[in-house]
């Protein structure tokens, strides 16, 4: 373990751990939505990525202004939410089902970027670093609002699920696999 001494190579640390993340979730994010049969989920996915791509970049000037480069720092975590991503694609059944495992692990995953960004904004506050503080804000609202999104979705999709176990068809434009 590498040596961490003051609060400004703490938020360093952080920011890089969050690159990290982002990058994977950018290779991890399609797979999600090829997997995905909901059209609004699929959707969902596709925008994510495009904000995923902003919150790269939004990282990279918060680390210049902090007199570093971006790169990123193995995130053990965000690995490992990717795989259980990558279980929920790999399931067998219903679509409907895998949909709503999709959704479940999706929110793991922003969760886990909710509580990063959270942690690095109150570091850049302390630090009165407001730019980067304003880097981090406008991240962590999209990530809010995607959780949101997935919260919203969760219902239909859970319900089509739902319908697979019941036999009563719930409505929904999902495909079963």
């Amino acid at each position: 373990m590498h040596s961490i001494d003051t609060l400004h190579e703490l938020l360093i640390d952080e920011l890089q751990d969050l690159y990290f993340a982002e990058t994977r979730l950018t290779k991890a994010l399609p797979k999600f939505a090829k997997a995905a049969t909901h059209p609004d989920l699929k959707s969902s996915f596709a925008v994510h990525l495009e904000q995923t791509h902003g919150h790269l970049t939004r990282l990279e000037d918060a680390l210049k202004t902090l007199g570093t480069v971006a790169k990123g720092k193995t995130c053990h975590a965000m690995l490992g939410l990717i795989e259980e991503g990558e279980d929920a694609i790999a399931l067998k059944g219903p679509a409907p089902v895998r949909d709503a495992a999709l959704i479940g692990a999706s929110q793991r995953v922003e969760h886990y970027e909710i509580a990063g960004y959270g942690t690095a904004r109150a570091f850049a506050e302390c630090l009165g670093e407001h730019h980067v503080v304003e880097l981090l804000k406008a991240t962590l609202d999209e990530e809010a609002a995607a959780d949101k999104k997935l919260t919203q979705l969760s219902r239909p999709v859970n319900a089509d699920a739902l319908a697979v176990d019941t036999g009563i068809h719930a409505g929904s434009t999902s495909k079963e696999a």
